[in-house]
């Protein structure tokens, strides 16, 4: 590695006009100038995978109560032999991270206490993972039943009779508790099985590295593809309905999907419309609690919310379907393509060695679908719930004056939201004005300007010193972040003008036109045979991957949501780039090579169909 270095947070200056930034957050997630030498002493990554763009004060409670469980499961609950959490910080909006591992003498002390904890989850794999979604479901219903609204002229006359002591603004300082714990025990459990889901997976990765020198990182990643995962289930039921449209005869009122109510409407009186809408209701509950975005922001689009996204989509499969395109993922050749690979490496192994390996797949195949369906229950359907009902409660304390426009109130820390309600009950209970709507307007005009300065000017990749070599497993298998990827970011990388190197996430070579995605509402404007270029993908994507040639972003590593999407999409992958996104303009002539992880601007435009691997790889 160079002796190169990023820069430290304490010399990076915002953007103009987003000078106070720091004030905007809690005290413990900005770098306080106290600790400069422990700050600068560690190497922190930005994040820009789960948090892409400037953060406000309210929506902190995603990577906070995220990165908190993370660590709490690593560290507390399972005694992952090499690796505890990852501190994180805010700097100019945007998240980073930096992983905390295990002093090399403690790590043997803790295998025999992670044997024992994980072994039981894994021995108990299917009956466990049952009560957990028992225990999602419950949580989501119990944020269903919470509603926040304004507090009546007097208190209902049956609560004074009956003694009951307390006033509805009781009710509503306990539902605004309720609804952040709820949270926080849903953050809990999305921990409770992915990180057994990961180490079972780096385990066969390890083992498969150690007998089979040389092996391809994707050629492991083959083994444990084409599995049933439920995270496919919302694009999947899309692509049912598509198919019911023509079935019926439907197809011609899907030709202005941007008014949902008129189209409904259209389908419910034509023949045999009340069997496409019967479908189309069994399918929006649960699978369209589901987000463009990634459910860490409160802007982000659930299809509950916007059926225009949903009719959409389907519409565009319709026309798919019309001109004898196949729209569904192609499963048998990726069980075909996973098997050969299987067998063929099986072969090379002695029968003790064989045995290993057998139980090694066999567990990361059973655990590795609730890598990417967890994703559903938590980011998709129960966030999707947290942030409809914290609307809702930013537009009653709007409607009372407190701000200026529904959505305000997430420029506000929670901590704030809470002050600002008791505000609120406190003017109610006293009769006299709350201070709130003196106060919050001004106070959040003044935010807004910082949040939308600071969002004007992309983050730095890192900040400080990076390792000699990077080491962290979940560093390197989730997000990407390798030595090569560093020496890129800090320009050591020897690739040529016009190519970039990233992660070889999906296997497979692809030529075609750029498109340059830098938020889901762009996504109608990807085309056929596109290339799709983003800083990062979201799985909610997948109506799109029938469309794309290859997808290259510029963060995440084998497991990000991008490569194993991509994968089961059956197209090529580069990931972890760094750049292209920025550097890459759309309509450029692409050539992705996700056996090599590299991307290059070319300029003849020869189009190649993106294809399995043909060995191993």
């Amino acid at each position: 590695m160079t002796e190169k270095s990023f820069p430290s947070p304490y010399a990076l200056e915002p953007a103009e006009c987003g000078e106070g930034w720091k004030d905007l957050y809690a005290y413990n997630l900005v770098f306080q100038e106290n600790r400069r030498e422990v700050e600068e002493s560690k190497f922190w990554f930005c994040d820009s995978q789960h948090w892409p763009t400037v953060t406000k004060p309210f929506e902190t409670i995603g990577f906070e109560f995220a990165v908190s469980c993370l660590g709490q499961y690593n560290s507390r609950h399972l005694l992952i032999p090499p690796a505890n959490g990852i501190e994180f910080r805010i700097h100019n909006g945007y998240v980073f991270m930096s992983p905390v591992g295990v002093a090399p003498d403690e790590i043997a002390a803790r295998v025999p206490q992670f044997m024992q904890r994980a072994g039981h989850y894994f021995q108990n794999w299917d009956t466990l993972l049952e009560r957990w979604k028992g225990k999602i479901h419950s949580t989501i219903e119990e944020l269903n039943a919470l509603s926040f609204e304004a507090l009546p002229d007097a208190v209902d006359i049956d609560d004074v009779l009956s003694g009951k002591g307390t006033g509805p603004n009781d009710d509503l300082m306990n539902t605004f508790d309720k609804l952040i714990s709820l949270a926080y025990r849903a953050w809990q459990y999305h921990f409770e099985f992915l990180n057994l889901g990961y180490v079972a997976y780096l385990d066969f990765f390890t083992y498969c590295t150690e007998v089979f020198p040389g092996i391809p990182d994707q050629a492991v990643a083959k083994m444990v593809q084409g599995v049933d995962m439920e995270l496919f289930r919302p694009d999947d039921e899309l692509k049912k309905l598509a198919k019911l449209a023509i079935e019926l005869d439907l197809t011609g009122h899907f030709g202005n999907t941007a008014d949902p109510g008129a189209t409904l409407a259209a389908i419910g009186a034509a023949t045999g419309g009340s069997a496409w809408l019967a479908a189309w209701e069994e399918a929006k509950d649960p699978w369209f609690n589901f987000t463009v975005g990634n459910g860490f922001y409160a802007h982000d689009k659930y299809w509950m919310d916007y059926l225009e996204l949903p009719l959409g989509y389907i519409g565009d499969y319709i026309s798919r379907l019309e001109v004898g395109e196949n729209i569904d993922r192609p499963v048998a050749e990726l069980i075909v393509e996973r098997d050969r690979i299987t067998e063929e490496y099986s072969e090379l192994l002695s029968p003790e060695q064989l045995e290993a390996f057998q139980g090694k797949l066999g567990l990361a195949r059973q655990v590795y679908p609730y890598v990417e369906n967890h994703n559903f229950y938590i980011e998709h359907w129960t966030m999707g719930v947290f942030w409809r009902k914290a609307r809702q409660l930013s537009n009653m304390l709007h409607e009372q004056g407190f701000w200026a426009n529904p959505n305000d109130m997430f420029y506000l820390r929670r901590d704030e939201v809470r002050e600002a309600l008791f505000d609120y009950v406190t003017g109610w209970a006293v009769g006299a004005p709350a201070i709130g709507p003196d106060y919050w307007p001004a106070e959040i005009a003044r935010r807004a300007v910082i949040i939308d300065a600071l969002s004007q000017q992309r983050p730095q990749p890192a900040l400080n010193t990076p390792p000699a070599v990077i080491t962290e497993p979940f560093t390197l298998m989730l997000w990407g972040i390798t030595s090569d990827q560093i020496a890129n970011w800090l320009g050591d990388s020897d690739a040529p003008e016009g190519e970039f190197r990233g992660m070889a996430a999906s296997s497979g070579i692809a030529e075609g036109p750029a498109r340059v995605i830098s938020s889901s509402d762009q996504l109608s404007e990807v085309q056929v045979g596109d290339i799709l270029v983003a800083p990062v993908t979201a799985p909610s994507w997948g109506p799109i991957f029938g469309k794309i040639r290859a997808t290259v972003t510029d963060i995440g590593g084998m497991m990000s949501h991008a490569a194993i999407v991509c994968r089961e999409y059956g197209m090529p992958a580069v990931t972890g780039t760094g750049t292209a996104s920025a550097e890459i303009t759309t309509g450029q002539w692409l050539r992705v090579d996700g056996n090599t992880g590299r991307v290059t601007i070319i300029d003849a435009p020869v189009v190649a169909e993106p294809a399995l691997a043909s060995s191993h790889a």
